[in-house]
Order: C-alpha cells, then sequence, then structure tokens
C-alpha cells in the first residue's frame, strides 16, 4: 500500500484499489453500494485530517490506506439489524433531539449487580420512561483500583463480575427492543497500565511503548510540566510517573492509567478498531471521556489543543464509514468556551452541559438566579443537528466551571464564590442545607469539588420541607431547557449519600463513592407513595416528563433568555409555531412576584401547562418558594 499519489483523487483511488485487494471481502449488495458512497464522502475528510496530523511521517497513507481496509471489515462484520438501525437513523438524523428522549445512567454492579440483572430492570425502565441507558465503565480494569472503571484493561472484554460481551450483546439487543439506546464510555485519552499495550510497553517493546508518551529520564517531563496542571494531586504529583525500568510515562490522571499517544497514527488506527468492536455489539452512543486531553504539544497546557477536534473529526468520519448510527457525547468540564467547541455533528453530536449542572446549584446555594440566567442567554444554544445532555448530577464531582469573566460582569469574584460554594455545600457555611463531601481538597491551591447525591445535596438528609421542593426545581431545569435529561438512577427516588463507602476495597481514597450508592431498594418501594419524599420526587418529576413529551416547545435546543426582574426568579421562553413555553422558576425560601410589567409582553390568559390550569397575568405572578411553572402564552397583540 506504499506510493499513493500525494493528491486527494489519487487517495481516494487507491484506497478503492486496497479495497479490491482485500481478501474475503464481499463487496456486493445494497449494503456495500452504501458502504462505498460513504467511501466517496469520508475519505477525503480522513485523508485532510492525517496529512494534518501525520503528514510529516513517510508512511501516513499506508496507515489511512489500512484503516478504510480495517472499516470495511468490520462493516461486513456488523450484524444486519444495526446495519437497519443505520438506515433508520440516517433518514431521521434529528432522532435524538425528540421531545419525549430520557437518559438514565448507572453502574451495573450498583443499580443491579451483574447484567443478567440488569435485564430485570427493563420493565422499570420503561416504566421511568427511559430512551437512553447509559451504563458506567463496564470493561476488564484491575482491581480494586480502577478509577470506577475509567482505568480499561481491555475494551473486548467485560468485567467478569458483571457479565460478558455476549451478554453485553444481548442486554444491547433488548433494550433497543425496548426503545432504549445503550450508551458506554469510550476512555480513549489512557489505558489502564494492566492493558495488553502497557504490559508489552513496560516489557521494553518499542512498538507498544510508542503507543504512550514514555521518557527515559525526566528532561522531557519536566519540560511538560512547566505548563501542564495536576489534575488529582492527591494521587501523584505533575503529570508523569516513574516505572520500575526508571523510565517516566505520562499519567493525567491515576498512576495506572497511562496516556495514549495520538500523535503515533498507529494509535488512532488500533482505537479506532475498538470503537467500531463496541459499535458491533450494539452500542449507540459513546461518551469520549476526556477530549480535551487526548493531544499534547510542549509548551501549551495540553488540553483542548485543535488537534483534539481533528482526532475527533476523524473518530467521527470512521463511525460515519462503518457504523453510521453510533453518536458521539463529549465529556469536556472546561472552560464554557471550550465546552462548545466539542459540539458539532462533525465531531459530538451531543454533550454534557457541565455549566447548567453546576449553576444550577449554585443558585440554590445563592437563592440568586443571576448567573444561571446569564448562561443560557448567552452559551445554551447549539448548532443544528446537536443537542445538550442537561443532567443535576452524574457520577463524578460538582465542579465550579464558571467563566471568571461572567461573574466578574455581575461583580462576583470567581475565586471567593468557588470558595463559598464549596463550603456551603460541604455543610461548613452558617445555615447550609446541603451534605456534600469535598473532593480532591487541594489547601495549596484552594481547589475543591463536591460529592453527594442530589437528595443530600439538597438536604433531604435532615428532613427539610423544602427539600423535596429543590430537588424537583433542579431537575425541572434540565427537563425544560432542551436536549436529552439525564438521571442518575436513584434520584428519582431522592437516594441518600452512602457513608460507608469507605469500608469497600479502592473506594476509601475517593470519595465520590459516596454518590454512587447500591441500588436503593427500600426507597424504590415507595415510589407509588406521594406521601413520602421519594414518592413525591418520582411523582413530580413524572409529571414534568410527561408534560415536556406533549409540548413540542419543549423538544430540540432553542431557548431565548427572559429576564424576569427578580434575581431570585430565573426566567426563558422555548419558542414554538404560535405560542411560547415561558418557563419561571423561584429559587428563593420565600414567595417571589414577578410583575405585571414584566409579563405585559404576553397576552394576559396563560396555560400553566404542569398543573393544567388557566392563569391569568395580568397582576403579575407570585411563586411560592422553589416553586417553578411552565407557562403556554401567546406574544401580546
Amino acid at each position: 500500500m506504499g506510493g499513493m499519489s500525494s493528491d486527494g483523487n489519487g487517495t481516494l483511488k487507491q484506497v478503492l484499489a486496497a479495497l479490491e485487494a482485500e481478501p474475503g471481502l464481499r463487496r456486493k449488495g445494497p449494503d456495500w453500494k452504501a458502504f462505498f458512497a460513504r467511501v466517496d464522502q469520508y475519505v477525503p475528510v480522513l485523508r485532510e485530517l492525517f496529512s494534518s496530523l501525520y503528514g510529516s511521517r513517510p508512511d501516513w497513507e499506508e496507515h489511512l490506506a489500512a484503516l478504510v481496509v480495517e472499516c470495511a471489515r468490520s462493516w461486513q462484520e456488523r450484524p444486519a439489524d444495526l446495519k437497519e438501525l443505520d438506515a433508520r437513523r440516517e433518514a431521521e438524523p434529528q432522532w435524538f433531539a425528540a421531545g419525549d428522549m430520557l437518559g438514565g445512567v448507572c453502574y451495573v454492579d450498583r443499580y443491579a449487580e451483574n447484567l443478567e440483572g440488569l435485564r430485570g430492570r427493563i420493565p422499570y425502565f420503561k416504566e421511568l420512561g427511559l430512551s437512553y441507558l447509559h451504563l458506567m465503565p463496564l470493561f476488564l480494569a484491575p482491581e480494586p483500583n480502577s478509577d470506577g472503571g475509567y482505568a480499561v484493561s481491555s475494551y473486548r472484554d467485560v468485567n467478569p463480575k458483571l457479565g460478558t460481551m455476549a451478554g453485553l450483546r444481548e442486554v444491547a439487543a433488548e433494550l433497543r427492543a425496548n426503545g432504549i439506546s445503550l450508551v458506554v464510555d469510550f476512555i480513549f485519552n489512557h489505558t489502564s497500565d494492566e492493558h495488553e499495550w502497557a504490559r508489552r510497553a513496560a516489557a521494553g517493546e518499542q512498538e507498544f511503548s510508542d503507543y504512550y508518551w514514555i521518557f527515559p529520564d525526566r528532561t522531557m517531563p519536566d519540560a511538560y510540566e512547566r505548563t501542564v496542571r495536576e489534575i488529582f494531586p492527591d494521587d501523584h504529583p505533575g503529570s508523569f510517573v516513574q516505572q520500575p525500568d526508571g523510565r517516566w510515562v505520562w499519567c493525567t490522571f491515576h498512576t495506572f492509567q497511562w496516556d495514549l499517544n495520538y500523535a503515533n497514527p498507529a494509535v488512532f488506527r488500533a482505537m479506532a478498531g475498538e470503537m467500531l468492536f463496541l459499535a458491533n455489539q450494539g452500542v449507540e452512543i459513546l461518551r469520549m471521556d476526556a477530549v480535551a486531553f487526548i493531544w499534547k504539544q510542549l509548551g501549551t497546557a495540553c488540553e483542548s489543543l485543535p488537534e483534539a477536534h481533528q482526532l475527533l473529526r476523524g473518530f467521527n468520519a470512521v463511525c460515519r464509514l462503518a457504523a453510521p448510527s453510533l453518536l458521539f457525547k463529549s465529556e469536556a468540564i472546561v472552560h464554557p468556551d471550550e465546552v462548545v467547541q466539542y459540539i458539532d455533528p462533525a465531531e459530538c453530536q451531543i454533550s454534557y452541559n457541565p455549566l447548567e449542572m453546576a449553576l444550577g446549584w449554585e443558585a440554590l446555594a445563592t437563592r440568586d438566579a443571576s448567573l444561571l440566567s446569564q448562561a443560557l442567554e448567552r452559551r445554551h444554544n447549539l448548532p443544528d443537528g446537536t443537542a445538550w445532555v442537561n443532567y443535576v448530577r452524574s457520577h463524578d464531582d460538582i465542579g465550579w466551571t464558571f467563566a471568571d469573566e461572567d461573574a466578574a460582569e455581575l461583580g462576583i469574584n470567581g475565586f471567593d464564590h468557588r470558595r463559598f460554594l464549596n463550603s456551603f455545600y460541604v455543610n461548613r457555611f452558617p445555615g447550609s442545607f446541603a451534605r456534600g463531601v469535598a473532593f480532591q481538597d487541594n489547601p495549596r491551591t484552594g481547589d475543591c469539588r463536591i460529592s453527594g447525591t442530589t437528595a443530600s445535596l439538597c438536604g433531604l438528609e435532615d428532613g427539610s420541607p423544602e427539600a423535596v421542593r429543590r430537588v424537583l426545581l433542579l431537575h425541572s431545569i434540565a427537563i425544560s431547557t432542551g436536549g436529552i435529561p439525564l438521571i442518575y438512577l436513584g434520584d428519582e427516588v431522592g437516594q441518600l449519600n452512602d457513608y460507608g463507602y469507605a469500608d469497600e476495597p479502592g473506594h476509601e481514597a475517593d470519595s465520590r463513592w459516596v454518590h454512587r450508592p447500591h441500588y436503593p431498594a427500600g426507597r424504590y418501594a415507595h415510589r407509588g407513595d406521594p406521601s413520602t419524599p421519594e414518592g413525591a420526587i418520582f411523582a413530580g418529576l413524572r409529571r414534568m416528563l410527561d408534560v415536556r413529551s406533549a409540548t413540542p416547545e419543549l423538544a430540540g435546543n432553542p431557548l431565548i433568555g427572559f429576564n424576569a426582574n427578580n434575581r431570585h426568579v430565573l426566567g426563558y421562553q422555548r419558542p414554538g409555531a404560535g405560542r411560547t413555553v415561558l418557563v419561571l422558576a423561584n429559587f428563593a425560601d420565600t414567595a417571589q412576584h414577578v410583575s405585571a410589567g414584566t409579563l405585559s409582553g404576553f397576552e394576559a390568559g396563560a396555560t400553566e401547562l404542569l398543573g393544567g390550569r388557566a392563569v391569568s397575568l395580568v397582576d403579575g405572578l407570585t411563586l411560592g418558594a422553589q416553586e417553578f411553572v411552565w407557562l403556554a402564552v401567546k406574544a401580546a397583540g
């Protein structure tokens, strides 16, 4: 495959010739006609990306041709039912923007013990209304220190405590038959030090040493660390860890997680193969873990570099070739201006919305919606063909990701405000209702993040009457702002912190396990009783989800800001054909009024969708403590 032409048409011809010469490819039939049409469309994209990333290497075109051949082999192996799914999704590319989309996320072992137990939960998933289920990392990983599964020892083997890859395929098929898309993590910034590639690198094999960032002494590590920040200072200083043979390997996160070297095209090809393997098991969405860190360049912070976006575009083009229905979900907990850069039909079609999440908690602590209102008006709207994944909390900690310059516009000092929020949510601030736990508390920098379940952070441990209202208030924002709302399963019945987390091997040094409790069977048993906190939360969420699915204005992305002229009240509009849904949410502990003048742009008669009642706006509107309303309104004539 050497000696390819340097022009694009020549490259395409050479790729087609390589495909023709590859033994065992059938290359005939309607599905192959579709594949070769995609080759014509996406090989030029891959060529441009490979030329940019790897053009200084004499073998870059050989790697490109080999990659496309590997895509063809994967397409040939792709099951017929998944090819049918590909065709349906290509015909309806905005399927994930539907108003009835609802995500759930859980750890298989903690929620259902194993994959077989998870299958038994599918009737409940349908009751809740899930159409998207994210199973937290379930691949083979080192024990007991696996970073919650984010240190992968094999992308093709399920943790034997959970089941097998065949079992995962069966779960994916059953979920798909029930209208639920399977989501898993693609941990592609790093592998476990027990992965075969890392073991062979540790043994001194040069081919696999080149898969990682490994240096013989401190010269290059010192040079990189001048500009790279520490991510897990409790685990190890800097970004490099010394190995028994004296060499230094790049470990952005934990000592047992080795960063992959994407400056080597063999790494791109290898990881593309792992990605397509998962797609062929029935995975429909990949959560692209730690996307900001995947490219390194000396003299930079090694975060959110332009090449990181090129790599995502390359992986996306590979998917379009060999698994067209597969989507990417971005996980980038970085500056808000950087988060949105990953959201594009050609990169990550959907993305976590960490700013909305963090500022929901900020507003709950301050009783002031100003920062959240600013963020929704300024940073919410996305390009067509993309969507936010909105969540109240995830498996991870809560970090205060707002931009200091945004806060400064409102007279807020970002550093001081983060210190206040950390103090508030770990119950070190007078009058706090929250029962959170500090994560990665760094006395040197003052940095800290917050662990805790939604209910515990909202005060349910104390039995305060406002706690249920706070839980529902936060979820109302995630459900009504547009995109895919995501629930950490168990939060819909008010699960509490698990303070026994440190007794489990491997968990004692990671406070995030406090908000990853085992399946709260007792709380689920009360979900049908609205007189209990768990029943009230469940009923409130189900009501919101039912109304959302019946309200076209609440589907898709478009959102227009609305100034309620009351800093305690968040306002925004979801526009539609002929009417608008106006959302008002009171974060205060007391009743708040939105004046008639503020609402004078709308007709006096409105419908409150959650209660199904007529509302007059003539005298303005008063909201009770932690009350929210979804108003169907029309512009005043």
